[in-house]
């Protein structure tokens, strides 16, 4: 069951279930908490499981044409502080891996463990973030045909066939996301920094999860990142959706990352 909080006049859902140690669950650009459909009831058996529409997804509100990864992590904190929460564990998948981060850095004392899920604590390089002006530019008159690319571009060919259905609700699920909530996050993304030295200075448990065919991520870039801030690793062998490519694998992994932070 989906509540909500006031955040600058902007409505905040999110959802709560179970008890024990508070787990976050920060979903990807162009999803929604319901990407964690089949993730929440398996680690809810044994923890507190909070997933949060971001701002200008699922049911959040828009606040603006920027939300910058710190304006994100303020509702994440926003969302906490209501809850009563100190203490949690972040899992940020794509988008949500860069909010966690930015939470992160300004919360340092709040965090158990982080999970990078298909994310990186990188900043765009040049040519990621020219592709994402121009995107912001295009998706103001062919949206549809936009989403709908970059969706397909997050499964290699075997995993289009094999998760078809998984696929076709994703999309309709990105669909629903508005132009001003595609705009706002992806110029946010294309202006975040680097935030290596927050899992480099930060003791807390870390982990990225990444996949060998992630057409996102640069499979050996993300070794390299992890190496660089003694963060552990998972890899599977599909692409950037390991909730869809991965799920038995992935509740199996992130059951054991909550059980040691």
């Amino acid at each position: 069951m989906q509540k909500s909080i006031t955040f600058k006049n902007a409505n905040i859902s999110f959802s709560d279930v179970g008890k024990g140690t508070a787990v976050v669950l920060i979903h990807g650009f162009l999803e929604n908490s319901t990407m964690w459909n089949k993730i929440t009831p398996q680690l809810s058996k044994s923890n507190r499981v909070i997933s949060i529409d971001l701002l200008g997804h699922g049911k959040s509100d828009c606040l603006g044409y920027v939300h910058s990864m710190e304006l994100f992590a303020e509702t994440i904190e926003a969302v906490l502080k209501h809850l009563r929460i100190k203490k949690c564990i972040l899992i940020g998948h794509s988008l949500g891996g860069y909010v966690a981060l930015a939470f992160a850095e300004k919360h340092p004392q709040k965090i158990k463990g982080l999970c990078l899920m298909n994310s990186t604590s990188n900043e765009d390089d040049e040519e990621r973030k020219a592709l994402r002006a121009k995107a912001n530019t295009m998706i103001q008159n062919n949206f549809t045909n936009m989403i709908r690319m970059s969706f397909a571009n997050l499964f290699g060919p075997k995993s289009k066939e094999i998760y078809q259905k998984e696929l076709k609700l994703a999309l309709q699920e990105a669909l629903q996301t508005p132009v001003q909530g595609y705009i706002a996050a992806n110029e946010g993304m294309r202006i975040r920094s680097n935030r290596n030295d927050v899992l480099v200075k930060n003791d807390f448990k870390k982990l990225i999860i990444v996949g060998k065919n992630d057409p996102v991520l640069d499979y050996k870039l993300s070794l390299v990142e992890a190496k660089k801030t003694n963060a552990e690793t998972v890899i599977f062998p599909n692409g950037h959706m390991s909730h869809i490519e991965n799920t038995q694998g992935l509740i199996t992994v992130l059951k054991q990352f909550i059980k040691h932070c």
